[in-house]
Formats: structure tokens, C-alpha cells, sequence
């Protein structure tokens, strides 16, 4: 098994809080990503958006996407992962919190994102399995 920083991928894209739910939309088209994570003006990791959010947390609920800024979406710190940790606990972080991607983040500083898209490509197919059965159980 590996480590967060095997199983990361690097060119991770970021968006500002002060951003709109629109321009999120387009970053993620441009970079063709589903998630983004975002930070606060002064750097700080505050979250990530989804596609999802865009969609079902924004649009459906009404809200005007070029006036709804990332601030007014995001609601919880993104789950995080040292570099060093093991597949084991990244998958931990994953099936306990029910999320499909993880921030590798050390002393604060964003170095990568793990999505099951990077696991897939990592792990051998029955952890792959167990992974799916937990994030995906109601």
C-alpha cells in the first residue's frame, strides 16, 4: 500500500472564497476537474466545492450564480491528510467522514488531492472495493 503523497495528484487548481458559484463552474470546466479546493484571502484551506455543490446546493436551491460567492456555499473544513500518511488511513478519513476526495496538507499548506479517481489507479481492486462499499453505504 501506499502513502497520501503516492496517491495524490499535484496540479491541483484553487479558488478564492470571495469568488462566485459561476466562475467555480467555469474554472472547473477549463481545468476539467470536479472539485476545487478553496481558500480564504489570506491562504487559508477553507473547503472544497464540488460540481455537486454547484448543482444541487447552489442552482437547485435558487441561488443567483453571479452573485452567490464560494464563502456562502462552502460549509465545513475539507477532511485532510498528511503527506505521510498510509492508504490505510486515507481510506479511514474517507469511509468515516463519507467523502469522495481528501486534501494532502502539510503545516497548513495545500500539496495535492486524493479522489477515488487516484485510487483507483493506486490500490488493488478489493480495497478499492471496501472503499466504494463505505462511502456509498446510506
Amino acid at each position: 500500500m501506499a502513502d497520501a503523497r503516492t496517491l495524490m495528484s499535484t496540479d491541483v487548481q484553487s479558488i478564492l472564497a470571495e469568488e462566485t458559484i459561476d466562475r467555480a463552474a467555469q474554472v472547473m470546466r477549463d481545468h476539467n476537474v470536479g472539485a476545487l479546493p478553496v481558500k480564504s484571502a489570506d491562504g487559508t484551506l477553507i473547503g472544497i466545492v464540488t460540481d455537486r455543490d454547484l448543482v444541487v446546493r447552489a442552482l437547485a436551491a435558487g441561488k443567483t450564480p453571479d452573485r452567490t460567492t464560494l464563502e456562502d456555499l462552502v460549509e465545513d473544513t475539507p477532511v485532510a491528510v498528511a503527506p505521510d500518511a498510509h492508504s490505510t488511513e486515507v481510506l479511514q478519513a474517507m469511509g468515516d467522514a463519507q467523502v469522495r476526495r481528501v486534501v494532502v496538507v502539510d503545516d497548513g499548506d495545500l500539496l495535492g488531492i486524493i479522489s477515488e479517481a487516484d485510487l483507483a489507479q493506486h490500490l488493488a481492486d478489493e480495497d478499492l472495493a471496501a472503499f466504494v462499499r463505505r462511502v456509498y453505504q446510506s
